[in-house]
């Protein structure tokens, strides 16, 4: 005879298998939860230094931006500066060339001028000085006999005054007033004596290639003149 199904032993005994089964189930997870949490700790780092060196990053980022922005800015004002100076470059070059020019049209005047003097002075070697000359002795330059007979005759007035000759240093006078000296006789004197002060009064080879330029000799014969002698017979 088969014993009674007791319903309420079954119950309880599938009860206890599966609070045990829960208690394992439990014990498993605790156990997987211990497991993963040093591997949450280090993702959790990681992440957490990453942000920190986006961080910096980003700082550097901003900061090389403001920098850049500022040499942007320096880049346009020297570029201003460029486009000014080459305005003023193109400004000068422009007036450069308008004095180049002018000095062209000067230098073809002087040209013109010393042309119709050379020409005046072939048709009529006397026509610049007081007196008619030989034309065998030339100038060595416009106005040469000019300046030397107005000297003489300045020389004249003054021995005339000095001597009571009255009427004569009158006359000289008169033809003083009117025949101003060209100046040039006075100048290249002049020269020749800087020349020889700045050699220290000494017939050397720069000034004997000077005189040779000038047409003048230093010699007397096989002598050799003193610097006031050349002056005295040229000058």
């Amino acid at each position: 005879m088969n014993a009674q199904f007791d319903m309420n032993e079954f119950m309880k005994k599938d009860e206890t298998v599966s609070s045990e089964k829960e208690t394992a189930s439990d014990t498993a997870e605790e156990r997987t939860e211990v497991e993963e949490a040093p591997e949450l700790d280090v993702q959790k780092a990681v992440v957490e230094s990453l942000a920190a060196d986006k961080a910096v990053l980003d700082s550097k980022i901003e900061d090389l931006k403001k920098r850049l922005a500022e040499k942007d800015s320096e880049i346009g004002i020297l570029r201003g500066s460029l486009k000014a100076m080459e305005a003023n470059i193109s400004a000068l070059n422009a007036k450069l060339g308008e004095k180049e020019k002018e000095i062209s049209r000067l230098g073809e005047k002087i040209v013109e001028l010393q042309e119709k003097e050379f020409e005046k002075m072939e048709r009529n070697p006397n026509a610049l000085a007081l007196l008619d000359r030989d034309v065998e002795l030339p100038d060595r330059f416009t106005g040469e006999t000019r300046d030397h007979v107005i000297e003489v005759i300045r020389e004249a007035r003054d021995a005339a005054e000095k001597d009571g000759r009255l009427r004569r240093a009158q006359i000289l006078e008169s033809v003083l007033v009117s025949n101003e000296p060209d100046g040039t006789l006075a100048g290249k004197r002049a020269e020749m004596e800087k020349l020889f002060s700045e050699n220290g009064n000494i017939v050397n080879g720069p000034v004997i290639e000077r005189l040779r330029k000038e047409g003048i000799s230093h010699k007397n014969g096989e002598e050799y003149l003193l610097p006031s002698e050349i002056i005295k017979r040229n000058y």
